[in-house]
């Protein structure tokens, strides 16, 4: 995939994940879940910039290898990943991570979808994922508004 992103010159999002779809789940075992994944896109990096890619986006992978509460911790440590100096992706929107531990159902966690997106803003996110476009946007406008005043 990296050649192909290098010769189209093209943006390419990096996502952490341990395994596949399949078995990813079967794979949260860290040393320590945050230098790991930093580790894992410091290698990636490393394989980018030798083919000339440079427009990265870093997609930390909530709910992909990692259990409800590593998940947290990952949200709660989210701005240790800007020392990569590259734009950051939270994709939270409806996580289980959410509804379950809410005891509710994916259809019914806009609301905390909305609160853990503020969460990763405040954390250094820079890009939302979300499947609510227009309450992301007003996410998104409400917590600039707080940080511009």
């Amino acid at each position: 995939m990296f050649e192909t992103v290098a010769e189209c010159k093209v943006p390419y999002v990096m996502m952490h994940m341990k395994g596949t779809p399949e078995n990813m789940q079967d794979k949260t075992d860290y040393k320590s879940l945050t230098d790991d994944i930093i580790l894992y896109f410091s290698k990636k990096m490393k394989q980018l910039n030798s083919l000339g890619v440079n427009d990265v986006i870093l997609d930390p992978g909530f709910g992909f290898s990692k259990t409800i509460d590593q998940n947290f911790e990952l949200l709660n440590k989210l701005e240790e990943f800007e020392i990569f100096n590259l734009p950051i992706l939270a994709g939270l929107s409806r996580k289980s991570m959410i509804w379950r531990h809410l005891n509710t159902s994916p259809d019914k966690a806009l609301n905390g979808t909305s609160v853990l997106n503020t969460i990763a803003l405040q954390k250094g996110a820079d890009i939302l994922r979300v499947h609510d476009v227009k309450e992301g946007r007003e996410v998104i406008d409400l917590f600039q508004k707080t940080i511009s005043s």
